[in-house]
């Protein structure tokens, strides 16, 4: 059997799909791999490495996905792509499936076992291949670290014999997996850190890093089966806002995670509750490459309302790419490891297993995952 990693052609897409040390790993079990020349090099890994981890380099794009029994890569496949994929082949990526009808239209028309990684379930046997949680952490730690080179203040308290500074306020809008990292990075640059989630069990854990929750009754929210906050009501949300305006207008960094899965995020921060913010502040809003939780953020870019900074940026693990890598490498290698079968040297798809039935969109050209099938048919 042979794995095919691919380079990635987005622009802002510096993360790749394999690392050396999972290419060794893989390479130990006995499998084949093949990357595609610069695969890595946006991450800090170069040719030379691979080779000596025993993967093959291979410099054109189209031999790699012939070739390949299962690619590995870290976005979505193009329609060229697809065009040199053999019948048959595993593709495991992210896929965005609620969004992406033609896509999954093609790689079932193509038929692709395509296996989307944010589909995984959050269930403990599927902990090591979450993704979703591996790249998150990652993406709390650098809003934090952005939120802090653009403030016109220092997050910590200093004392000198000029003077007391005291410390920045950071509001932190969601508690899972992102925001948790975001409160924890905030606290230890010296922060004064308030947090909120519309999941009061979650409270636990934000006061466990030296956080205070912000309580706000807005009677049943809870979550769904797999972790994530259940959608707000329209009166809900109006409620949610109009409690957190007071906090929002204190804080010197907001920092929004707030998303629901397969769905637009959730608009938390208005326009107005951004003009009450004091001119030099920042926001930066995590969920903006899917809408965005706060009025007037952009993809990628920065706007500045009334002296208010609000940061947009839609791929903030690779901001991170060499330790985003290696997370998102050990996520892929560990679903791989899970469902490799030693005797027949091949990776075999178990149909009736709890996490393929979450994460298998396509298969044997029929959509197999039932809740996409649902949407498409």
């Amino acid at each position: 059997m042979l794995i095919g990693v691919t380079r990635e052609r987005e622009a802002n897409e510096n993360r790749t799909a394999m690392t050396p040390d999972s290419a060794k790993r893989l390479v130990t079990k006995g499998i084949d791999v093949m990357v595609e020349s610069g695969c890595g090099q946006l991450a800090g890994f170069p040719d030379e490495a691979y080779v000596e981890a025993g993967a093959a380099i291979e410099p054109d794009r189209t031999n790699v996905l012939a070739a390949a029994d299962v690619l590995l890569r870290v976005r979505k496949p193009d329609t060229d792509d697809l065009s040199h994929m053999k019948k048959g082949l595993v593709h495991v990526s992210y896929l965005d499936p609620y969004k992406e009808g033609d896509l999954i239209r093609a790689l079932q028309g193509a038929g692709i076992s395509a296996i989307s990684m944010e589909m995984v379930p959050r269930t403990t046997r599927a902990q090591k291949m979450d993704v979703l949680s591996s790249q998150a952490s990652l993406a709390g730690y650098v809003m934090t670290l952005l939120a802090a080179t653009r403030l016109d203040s220092i997050l910590p308290m200093m004392m000198t014999p000029a003077g007391t500074i005291s410390p920045a306020r950071v509001f932190v809008i969601g508690a899972g997996v992102a925001g948790l990292q975001a409160i924890a990075t905030a606290k230890r640059l010296g922060a004064r850190v308030q947090a909120f989630d519309t999941r009061p069990v979650v409270a636990e854990q934000v006061q466990s890093l030296g956080a205070k929750f912000l309580d706000i009754d807005l009677g049943e929210t809870g979550e769904t089966e797999d972790g994530y906050a259940r959608e707000l009501t329209p009166e809900q949300l109006q409620m949610q806002q109009d409690q957190m305006a007071a906090a929002v207008a204190q804080a010197d960094i907001v920092i929004t995670t707030a998303q629901v899965f397969g769905r637009p995020a959730p608009r938390i921060i208005t326009r107005e509750m951004v003009v009450a913010m004091r001119p030099g502040s920042v926001i930066v809003d995590m969920a903006v490459d899917s809408g965005g939780n706060v009025e007037g953020s952009e993809p990628d870019a920065e706007v500045n309302v009334n002296g208010v900074i609000i940061v947009g940026v839609a791929n903030l693990p690779s901001r991170v790419a060499r330790d985003a890598s290696q997370m998102y490498a050990s996520n892929l290698e560990n679903l791989v490891a899970e469902y490799w079968d030693e005797e027949a040297g091949e990776f075999s798809l178990n149909l009736e297993d709890e996490i393929i039935k979450g994460c298998l969109i396509t298969h044997a050209g029929e959509i197999a995952n039932s809740n996409i099938k649902d949407i498409l048919t």
